[in-house]
């Protein structure tokens, strides 16, 4: 991890906020605020990614328990948001610092032009030295409450604004071998250098009052290590201990590069639109010269190297590229979909030039989630 001031996201889930019958728990709430101004009054810049919402509002609505419905759920979530907004407000207030609510929809990252202004928006914000809170804009969700749950919504803030750490807090201290709830002799794993279908095997389900049991926690921790960033999965027990995270001696599991570390190289904005969030408007196949230039020798993708259109795509988006059957990578095409067929036909008494895919506009395969 780099030295000096650092740009971090940190992610807490509603285990970790709410109380056992419904609403915020003060100690727990002023356990997080204490902990995150800690890590502000030490010079670095925080973005706090807070569930609870449909935890503290439930019970507005006469719920004994957080609901099951997306109906419920969002009506839950349209009392509590504003519950827990007050709360946060009160207690950053106490340490001087001025908090905003972001609330954002899976759509806000797959429009690029949504995407692009909640990058500048956030970046303003930590440059201006306000702690942007963040959650799911839950009462508008059309598909699903959650990206999944707030640990991807997490991860994917931390690639938009480029952190060198994303923490997620947790009611457990990382990932154990066995489930320590169950097995006295569970041996807690310090460090993951990759996420393996092994490790995910390895996590449960989720808690009762939230939706991102440790799978999902440690899908998420693959998505931001794809990005170039790392990981801390751990439980959020006294002030110090996110002070601690930093210096290698959190109480947790890390994935990723260790904080001794150098750092990994991070992906670009744009490629992460492309990789992640992007509609894929249709693909064109390629053959194995043309696969080998833009994979191995890192070149931009020509229209000599592409045997087959499909789709009816436009210039400026999205396409999946092939080659022998197997998903090599994605891409902005330079081209229409008719036109390439059209310089690819028989009848065009040109040989095909150009560029299809600018090697800025391009990401591979391994990127793709």
């Amino acid at each position: 991890m780099k030295k000096g001031k650092l740009r971090l996201v940190v992610k807490v889930g509603s285990s970790s906020l709410a109380a056992a019958g419904g609403g915020c728990d003060p100690y727990k709430m002023s356990l997080l605020v204490s902990a995150v101004s800690k890590l502000r009054e030490a010079g670095h810049q925080v973005v706090l990614v807070s569930s609870g919402a449909v935890a503290s509002g439930f019970r507005g609505l006469g719920y004994q328990q957080r609901p099951r419905t997306l109906a419920a759920k969002q009506a839950a979530a349209a009392i509590g948001q504003s519950l827990l907004m007050q709360t946060y407000t009160q207690l950053f207030g106490s340490y001087g610092i001025t908090i905003a609510q972001i609330l954002l929809t899976r759509s806000d990252f797959s429009h690029r032009g949504r995407y692009q202004h909640a990058f500048q928006t956030l970046s303003l914000l930590l440059e201006k030295g306000v702690l942007p809170i963040i959650n799911e804009n839950d009462t508008v969700s059309v598909e699903e409450l959650t990206f999944g749950d707030n640990d991807m919504l997490g991860a994917l803030v931390a690639g938009l604004v480029h952190a060198d750490l994303y923490l997620i807090l947790t009611d457990t201290d990382g990932l154990y071998d066995k489930d320590p709830r169950s097995h006295d002799d569970a041996v807690r794993i310090p460090h993951l250098p990759a996420i393996t279908e092994d490790v995910e095997a390895l996590a449960g389900g989720a808690s009762r009052l939230g939706t991102g049991g440790m799978r999902s926690k440690l899908i998420a921790a693959k998505t931001a290590h794809h990005l170039g960033i790392s990981t801390f999965i751990g439980r959020l027990g006294e002030p110090d201990d996110l002070i601690a995270v930093l210096r290698g001696q959190g109480k947790g599991t890390y994935v990723g590069h260790k904080p001794e570390e150098p750092p990994l190289h991070a992906l670009p904005t744009r490629k992460q639109w492309i990789a992640l969030h992007s509609p894929v408007s249709g693909q064109i196949t390629i053959d194995s010269g043309a696969a080998e230039a833009v994979l191995e020798k890192r070149r931009s993708l020509l229209i000599a190297g592409v045997l087959e259109v499909s789709g009816s795509f436009l210039q400026g988006e999205v396409i999946d590229v092939y080659c022998d059957g197997r998903l090599i990578g994605r891409g902005v095409s330079r081209y229409d979909a008719s036109e390439l067929q059209d310089l690819l036909s028989a009848h065009h008494p040109a040989k095909p030039s150009g560029t299809v895919i600018h090697r800025d506009q391009w990401t591979e395969a391994a990127f793709l989630t």
